[in-house]
């Protein structure tokens, strides 16, 4: 591919993401939905003008790679450990009810599998695309009317973070027994002495970055650092550890999260990101989007998937959220503000496509649930805050436009 091609292919990409997604937050959608309509449309689905390339390939790998070391510079630890059990709890449950949904509603469908099977694992897999919770819907919601500092608010925000660590755990496991003759024992050994690891050399680099950056605040050395880390843990992961790049990449930026620079370094990664990496991964989502395999099968299991994905969230927090003495209302709350999904899910399934576990028609499924969260769990959340206030103290909190 000549370069002077590359350079058109990527004029268009950026300049048509950047206008479907303005359109999309105009109505009332996440941004990504509009960049994912269009990769359809300037991609082989419609106009055709774009095509996708193993260059495109490469900027989305990053771009996915800075999306979710931002993911972990945003996790708030402090808010983690006032959460508390009851979140941890609601957080476990939120991620279990979904994955076993997700693989029963693949078996059920397409017959039940051996385990161990090929086909077992992609069943398991498609449960695993809906276990993460993306809540930035949910946040500028309760935002809006003065329920974020809530009991309830506070609570879907400490268990949404605790899901997306969760639901990156389970990946990361999952990835790890792709192929059928890996040796059960060695794939857990390894994730285990990653995590172990990742701790012991995370608090050690914490350190060492901490003490120079009071010495160095606010230098543009202190992002380029940050990323090199980024990049290196993404690196050793999958090459050492046979795990997926994103959760080196996560697990990074959670590193970082409590230092003083974390907010900085959050801004200097994302005008990268917003910019340029992140619009050429979501762009070319809907370049391999391939609709011309979406059958009736297809559309009545992206059907069932959507359904499945949204009741199994309100089902699974909602239901343990009671044994914590939450009233019904406020356990449907919960349920509810949990059940968007949004950019991991994405990933998710991005990486399936990668290994070869799933098509490119199943990127329907994932792009139907995303847009259906994102409309019915703004309005289901603001029914039921108005039918059923919460009687508890709540801390109003100014809309952020």
């Amino acid at each position: 591919m000549e370069t002077i091609d590359i350079l058109r292919d990527l004029a268009i990409i950026v300049v048509c993401a950047k206008a479907f997604g303005l359109l999309a937050r105009r109505l009332k959608a996440p941004m990504v939905v509009g960049e994912i309509i269009a990769g359809l449309v300037i991609g082989p689905c419609l106009l055709n003008v774009v095509k996708p390339t193993e260059f495109i390939s490469m900027m989305a790998e990053i771009g996915v790679v800075l999306i979710m070391f931002s993911a972990g510079l945003e996790t708030n630890l402090q808010e983690l450990k006032k959460s508390g059990l009851a979140a941890l709890v609601i957080a476990c449950v939120g991620v279990l009810v979904p994955l076993v949904g997700g693989t029963l509603l693949y078996m059920g469908m397409y017959g039940f599998a051996p385990l161990g099977s090929e086909e077992f694992f992609k069943a398991v897999f498609i449960g695993c695309i809906m276990t993460a919770t993306s809540v930035g819907i949910t946040v500028e919601v309760l935002k809006e009317m003065g329920y974020l500092n809530s009991r309830v608010g506070q609570t879907i925000l400490s268990a949404a973070i605790i899901d997306d660590i969760i639901g990156i755990i389970v990946l990361t496991f999952v990835l790890g027994f792709k192929d059928p003759d890996s040796n059960t024992l060695l794939v857990t050994g390894k994730v285990v002495l990653f995590l172990v690891l990742s701790v012991i050399l995370g608090f050690i680099f914490y350190k060492l970055f901490k003490r120079y950056d009071e010495k160095h605040s606010h230098t543009r050395r202190i992002p380029i650092i940050a990323i090199g880390l980024c990049l290196v843990m993404a690196f050793v992961a999958e090459k050492y550890f046979g795990i997926a790049d994103i959760t080196g990449a996560y697990i990074a930026g959670i590193i970082l999260c409590n230092t003083r620079d974390a907010d900085y370094i959050d801004r200097k990664v994302s005008i990268n990101g917003y910019m340029f990496f992140a619009p050429m991964f979501f762009v070319g989502i809907g370049l391999k989007t391939d609709l011309s395999s979406v059958d009736t099968s297809m559309i009545l299991f992206s059907v069932g998937f959507v359904a499945v994905a949204l009741l199994s969230k309100i089902i699974g927090c909602g239901l343990v959220s009671k044994c914590f003495g939450y009233k019904w209302s406020d356990c449907v709350k919960i349920g509810v503000g949990m059940m968007t999904r949004g950019e991991v899910a994405l990933i998710i399934t991005n990486k399936g496509l990668g290994l070869g576990i799933i098509d490119s028609s199943y990127f329907t499924a994932v792009i139907m649930l995303i847009i259906v969260s994102s409309i019915v769990t703004p309005v289901l959340l603001k029914l039921l805050f108005n039918k059923f206030p919460e009687t508890e103290k709540v801390i109003a909190m100014p809309i952020q436009k």
